[in-house]
C-alpha cells in the first residue's frame, strides 16, 4: 500500500501537536516499518526544513531533512503536476498538488487532517484515525 502524507500529519509528530500527535506518529511507524510505502510531496521537505531551521536550528533541519530523505519517497512537482492541480478544482492549491502528486504516483490513499479539502481529489483523503482503522482491520 503507498499513501501520501499531507505536510501536517509531519508536522504534527516533529512539533508534538496535540491530540493529533499519536495517530500521526503510528502512520508514520507503518512507513519507518516498511508495512506501507510513504511518499511526501516534494514542497513537504523544503517547507518542514524551513521551519525546523528557524525554531530548532540548521544542525537539527539538516538531520531531519537526512532522516526524511532516507525513509520517505519523495513525489516531485514539476509543470505537469501544477497544471493537473489546477484543473481539479480544488480551492487550496498546495492541497491540489498534493492530490495532482499522489494520483500521479499512484497512491492509494492521501493522508491529511483537511480531508474536507480533498473532496474533489482523485485520490481518497483519509485522516491518520479513519487510515489505522482501515489498516487495521484488513
Amino acid at each position: 500500500m503507498k499513501v501520501m502524507l499531507d505536510l501536517k500529519v509531519m508536522l504534527d509528530v516533529f512539533q508534538e501537536r496535540h491530540p493529533y500527535y499519536y495517530a500521526s506518529a503510528s502512520v508514520i511507524s507503518k512507513v519507518l516499518n516498511k508495512e506501507i510505502t510513504g511518499l511526501l510531496p516534494s514542497h513537504a521537505i523544503t517547507t518542514i526544513q524551513y521551519i525546523t531551521s528557524k525554531y530548532s536550528g540548521k544542525q537539527k533541519a539538516d538531520e531531519t531533512i537526512d532522516w526524511m530523505l532516507t525513509h520517505f519517497d519523495i513525489a516531485a512537482a514539476d509543470k505537469n503536476s501544477f497544471i493537473s492541480a489546477r484543473k481539479m478544482g480544488i480551492s487550496d492549491f498546495e492541497d491540489g498538488v498534493v492530490a495532482s502528486l499522489s494520483e500521479l504516483t499512484n497512491c492509494d490513499f492521501i493522508i491529511t487532517r483537511n480531508i474536507s479539502d480533498f473532496k474533489k481529489s482523485p485520490i481518497k483523503a483519509l485522516t491518520p484515525e479513519e487510515f489505522l482503522n482501515i489498516y487495521t482491520n484488513t
